[in-house]
């Protein structure tokens, strides 16, 4: 089953990870991570909208909140125990969140 797990932060809590913990914590995934990546910060985000068929653009995230997320995996595992495992190993869930999510299946 595929998860997506989104790494949020908050940028007023100062990281606690150690270097090399993120690369440690992707060479333990293995082939169970397909994909993944940083994000560039919400000052560069774009948030789309139509309304009444006129597409509005504003420049910055699609809600005002302290915490963004600042990357995403993509994890394909056996059960969502094992993705919370994963999740709660990242280096990031000592110090923001890990937010995990099921991909629809059809």
């Amino acid at each position: 089953m595929k998860y997506l797990l989104l790494i949020a932060v908050d940028p007023s809590i100062e990281p606690e990870e150690a270097p090399g913990e993120i690369e440690d914590w992707l060479d333990r995934l293995g082939e169970r991570r397909l994909t993944g990546n940083a994000l560039l910060g919400p000052s560069k985000a774009s948030t789309v909208r139509v309304r009444r068929r006129e597409r509005l653009v504003t420049d910055g995230p699609f809600a005002e909140t302290k915490e963004f997320v600042a990357g995403f995996d993509v994890i394909d595992v056996e059960s969502l125990e094992e993705a919370l495992d994963i999740a709660a190993a990242h280096p990031v869930a000592k110090f923001g969140a890990v937010e995990v999510r099921a991909f629809w299946e059809d």
